[in-house]
């Protein structure tokens, strides 16, 4: 008896959980002229687990808009997107409470946590398990503008409702509650919706929701909407109707996404022709109709497509359309009926929605390039590039983290991830898990898996664990491997054969796993390029050995038809015939890397400084698209003005490590010949070694490094120059801090340098501070030291200078380094002293002490000033000043500074003011890229 009430007890508390659902109702109000909604709100919590709550906690993601140093706004600034700081604060949006009360009018006690968009409210009666609790809240959102997240109001006055209503949090066990980072993962069990919405007339309004009924008296419009199991309700009220319905017989599409290339019925069977796939290979969709909005599509774009504007897209008329319809419908498909936890255990639904569209492309397109069109042109058709299906993208996108050793885990929170790796690299790595899964288990194992995972678990609370036990009750292979070793690893997958030894008609090959993790691989026999044999090992993890037919096999290769996304695929290929594993190839331009060759690259290069002119030449390299651990470049130049070949050479290993502080080494050695004056040469010659260091959260921009070279110069002796040092060799340690943030910026170095003739010690450090007020405060300090200097009298060549550093390690990019007057001697470079001025004494062959400051006047208007002391053993020591203004047009890579009072007086009314004016310019492309991938990376 007692064991049937336990599990009659069991029976409801589980068919409280899969059936019971919070009841939100909503009557807002919208107010155009104030950017606000007006909300009155009932909300029945239903507590579907097994403990008492004695407190409920709300989401009010609304709020985080309301200040800088919010989640939110901390995010902003973590991506260095500036907008959200210096926005009015109007314009960003904020919830107002106004009372939050029960049923019979009694308040309850409410506060606002650590975080400004979670609520906590105490109810008056504790809610038992299996329990509701109903409580009411009012209150006035302020929408933000939509140039933050894309959703809000814009410029036409045009609502994208996305986090507009307070929700309840989700408990199951524990307070799963979470604050807004922009990572578009609020997580909600499906509730029932009942919205009652007041705006003008002329204001159209489109959902997901049941529209129930619209009722229109003199300026004012009501529309009632009404939902079952929906995890949100969003809304867009349009001045201008650009929605349209699209009808399939298996749900309504309601899209403003359009294309003018391809005509109506065309986008009405293309997104028909999705419906039924998805339909086909999940399930039926349980709603009536779905949204698919073009802020939902630019939110989470196809990457790659979005990139090229319409008039020069290289795909077919219709494609781009196809696969932006295909990821947002995906998408909405799965988030909306596949109940993750969308902060914790989102890798699924991500995995699931982009192994769909791999499977859609083959199916429909299979012949598709990665990039397009552009594969027929004759100057690219020779590339590999124009080689690959539009599908082998998503392996290549995870692989750029993965290389850069910056890739995370795909059970990593989504609110650690960086940019990159939540946008793109993890959900293309996990789907492309999935196609290393399908191709392992064979058959139809995985797609029926997905269709029945789909079918048993649609709009209930899930883990992906459970998709995990399915899986294995599905197949006698073992496939914890792929969810312990594959998505709950950040380790890469590298195999390799190890060796091969012939065994009569048969052979034997020794494959190693080159990384700590069990997984298995798949190995080919290969007849030139027809594959002979195929097979799969069990899960390794060190070296496992497998006997294979020795006919016809002339190469031995290891996942030859790319279905697996490995770190290094270069050391996949055994010759059973023949001298070479690869051939040989050689190529104009960086290409995408091909396994199959062994690839050389050639392109040609151009350079400039004052001295050689531009300098033309070509470049022998190995670098391609995706970074290798070694890297070798021959870049042979003339220079037209100088009139001699010139140029530089460089190799490179970079030791990459995944789980240490210590996460990269690099030992290389470099070599440059260029002129660094008129007809006169320098040669460098630097081995240098590099440790980098970084924490484990790879959001944070805490880095450390220590350099170790010896610099080593030959240059040629300047007739007019009897004091230059021609040939010298400096040992080099340098330790670097850095942690650059949009609102707080430090970097130090500390810098110590042995020579024959000196030693000399320096500290830099630089502090940068964004405050809420939108000023910005600069600070720089410099200190340097001569430990010995047995350089000859009056000799400065290594002496630390005031405002242009002699730079004799040529380290900085100097268009005219040995320039004392004109244009070139005007470049600046932050370097040693930091000043702007050139003042006397201009060296220092004892000491020097610095500080340089700047702030804004107005936007990238600023004002420095920097002091500083320098000895010098015959002048003794000396007090130095400088001020004036700065125009920071780039910070860091394109600025102007107006010299306006210093130790010379009042510069302005100085002779030949237009030559004191100071710049800085990068024209490095490389250097310059920099600027767009700190968001992203």
């Amino acid at each position: 008896m007692i064991v049937k009430r336990i599990i009659s007890v069991l029976l409801f508390c589980l068919a409280v959980q899969v059936t019971a659902q919070h009841t939100i109702n909503i009557d807002a109000t919208l107010n155009p002229g104030q950017k606000s909604l007006s909300i009155k709100q009932e909300i029945t919590y239903n507590n579907t687990s097994a403990d008492t709550l004695r407190e409920l906690y709300l989401f009010d993601w609304a709020n985080s808009f309301s200040t800088k140093t919010s989640p939110l706004g901390k995010r902003f600034a973590e991506n260095y997107d500036s907008s959200f700081h210096f926005e009015k604060e109007e314009d960003r949006g904020k919830t107002n409470i106004e009372k939050i009360y029960t049923n019979s009018g009694t308040s309850l006690q409410w506060q606002r946590g650590d975080a400004v968009d979670i609520l906590r409210i105490i109810p008056n009666n504790e809610v038992l398990p299996g329990k509701s609790y109903t409580f009411n809240l009012e209150y006035t959102v302020k929408v933000p503008d939509s140039k933050f997240t894309r959703y809000g109001v814009d410029k036409q006055a045009n609502y994208m409702l996305r986090y507009w209503y307070i929700a309840p949090a989700v408990y199951n066990g524990e307070w799963r509650v979470y604050s807004n980072k922009n990572t578009n993962d609020l997580y909600l069990t499906p509730s029932e919706f009942s919205i009652a919405l007041h705006l003008p007339k002329h204001y159209s309004v489109n959902s997901d929701l049941n529209l129930v009924e619209e009722t229109i008296s003199e300026n004012k419009k009501t529309v009632t909407l009404k939902g079952k199991d929906r995890t949100s309700a969003i809304l867009y009220l349009e001045v201008n109707p650009y929605f349209e319905t699209i009808e399939t017989d298996k749900l309504q599409i309601v899209t403003n996404l359009k294309n003018s290339k391809v005509n109506p019925p065309v986008q009405a069977l293309m997104i028909d022709r999705i419906v039924h796939f998805l339909d086909d290979r999940l399930g039926s969709y349980p709603f009536e109709k779905m949204l698919i909005s073009e802020t939902d599509y630019k939110t989470n774009p196809v990457y790659g497509l979005n990139q090229l504007p319409r008039f020069i897209s290289p795909f077919p008329d219709g494609f781009e359309y196809d696969m932006e319809q295909l990821k947002t419908i995906a998408r909405n498909y799965i988030q909306n009926t596949i109940i993750l936890d969308s902060r914790s255990d989102y890798w699924l639904q991500d995995a699931l929605q982009i192994y769909l569209m791999m499977e859609y492309v083959d199916t429909y397109y299979p012949k598709m390039k990665i990039i397009g069109n552009l594969s027929d042109w004759w100057i690219i058709r020779w590339a590999h590039a124009a080689d690959l299906e539009f599908n082998d993208q998503y392996p290549i996108l995870y692989l750029n983290m993965a290389r850069s050793n910056i890739h995370q885990s795909l059970t990593t929170p989504k609110d650690s991830l960086l940019k990159f790796n939540m946008n793109i690299a993890n959900g293309y790595y996990g789907a492309s898990g999935l196609r290393y899964l399908n191709d392992y288990l064979g058959g139809a194992t995985l797609n029926n898996t997905i269709k029945e995972f789909y079918a048993e678990n649609k709009l209930r609370p899930i883990n992906s664990s459970d998709f995990e036990a399915l899986l294995s009750k599905n197949t006698e292979l073992p496939v914890n491997w792929f969810f312990e070793d594959f998505a709950d690893s950040r380790t890469t997958i590298d195999f390799k054969i190890k060796k091969v030894e012939k065994k009569g008609d048969s052979l034997k090959v020794f494959i190693k796993n080159n990384r700590q993790s069990e997984l298995p691989i798949s190995i080919y026999g290969l007849n030139k390029d027809e594959i002979v044999y195929k097979t799969w090992t069990k899960p390794v993890d060190s070296i496992t050995s497998i006997t294979i037919p020795a006919e016809n096999i002339r190469k031995l290769a290891l996942d030859y038809e790319g279905r697996i996304p490995e770190y290094n695929r270069r050391n996949n290929f055994k010759a059973v015939k023949g001298l070479l594993n690869k051939p040989l190839q050689f190529r104009l331009f960086q290409d995408v890397e091909d396994p199959n060759y062994t690839q050389f690259f050639f392109m040609p290069i151009f350079e400039y400084n004052l001295y050689d002119g531009v300098s033309a030449g070509l470049r022998l390299y190995n670098k391609t698209v995706l970074p290798k651990a070694i890297h070798y470049s021959l870049e042979p130049q003339f220079g037209f003005r100088s009139k001699t070949l010139v140029g530089s050479a460089s190799i490179s290993y970079t030791q990459t490590m995944d789980q240490a502080n210590l996460y990269a080494m690099r030992y290389g050695f470099s070599g440059n010949y260029y002129s660094y004056d008129r007809g006169l040469f320098y040669k460098r010659f630097t081995p240098y070694i590099t440790f980098a260091f970084r924490n484990e959260d790879l959001r944070d921009n805490e880095k450390q490094f220590i350099n170790l070279r010896n610099v080593n110069v030959y240059q040629d002796e300047d007739p007019n120059n009897p004091l230059q040092e021609p040939n010298y060799s400096v040992f080099n340690m340098q330790y670097v801090y850095s942690n650059p943030n949009l609102i707080n910026y430090f970097r130090g170095v500390a810098d110590y340098e042995i020579s024959s003739k000196f030693s000399k010690l320096s500290v830099d450090l630089e502090y940068r501070k964004l405050f809420l007020s939108n000023r910005q405060l600069n600070l720089r300090f410099f200190a340097g030291v001569f430990l010995f200097n047995d350089t000859r009298e009056n000799e400065d060549f290594f002496s630390f200078a005031l405002d242009r550093p002699n730079d004799y390690l040529f380290d900085y990019n100097y268009y005219g380094r040995s320039e004392d007057s004109g244009l070139f001697s005007q470049q600046l470079i932050i370097a040693e002293g930091g000043f702007k001025s050139q003042l006397e004494p201009a060296y220092a062959n004892s000491w020097m002490v610095t500080a340089n400051a700047s702030t804004n006047i107005w936007k990238w208007i600023y004002a420095y000033g920097d002091v500083g002391l320098v000895a010098n053993k015959e002048r003794g020591v000396n007090a130095v000043f400088d001020s004036g203004i700065r125009l920071s047009l780039v910070a860091d890579y394109f600025e102007l500074y107006f010299p306006i009072y210093s130790n010379l007086g009042f510069e302005p009314n100085l002779p030949h003011y237009d030559e004191k004016v100071r710049f800085i310019v990068t024209l490095s492309p490389k250097t310059l890229l920099s600027l767009f991938t700190r968001r992203w990376y």
